[in-house]
């Protein structure tokens, strides 16, 4: 089992939303994952660009004052999304496939071989957080059965 917390070594520390790995969603340039995540919290494509380049705290520091919650909406590239929707469970499916593509994060989830993974800092409710502990896991576990059968082609 690894554990997704602060401290807690390679290659737990490494798969962290914090970490800087430089991706694209839809052509926007990401410097972290966290960033990307902040980024659903602003309705102005040209505000989510910049959040998007945010990395760990700086990243979430910056979308800690949007109270989505109230309306359980986020945003992505002007369009509205409900934080409950399939829309929104596909946006971050597509985010974590294209940060699959860093070989270095790519690398990092590979060297986590077939372990279960959890997130125990992560919360659990989904009306209260963009990525619960749940779906962050699970994407990082689909992600990484993905790349296991591609490189088994």
């Amino acid at each position: 089992m690894i554990d997704i917390v602060t401290g807690c070594g390679y290659p737990g520390d490494k798969l962290s939303n914090f970490e800087a790995y430089m991706f694209k969603v839809d052509d926007i340039i990401c410097y972290s994952m966290e960033g990307f995540l902040q980024s659903l919290k602003f309705n102005d494509p040209e505000k989510q660009k910049e959040v998007c380049l945010l990395v760990g705290k700086q990243a979430k520091f910056k979308g800690k004052k949007k109270k989505w919650w109230i309306t359980q909406t986020l945003y992505w590239k002007g369009e509205k999304i409900n934080r409950h929707s399939q829309n929104y469970q596909n946006l971050i499916k597509k985010a974590f496939e294209q940060l699959a593509k860093n070989e270095e994060f790519k690398q990092v989830l590979l060297d986590t071989h077939n372990k279960d993974i959890r997130h125990s800092e992560g919360k659990n409710d989904p009306s209260k957080t963009i990525l619960t502990e749940k779906e962050f896991c699970f994407h990082l576990m689909q992600t990484r059965t993905k790349i296991q059968k591609e490189q088994s082609k």
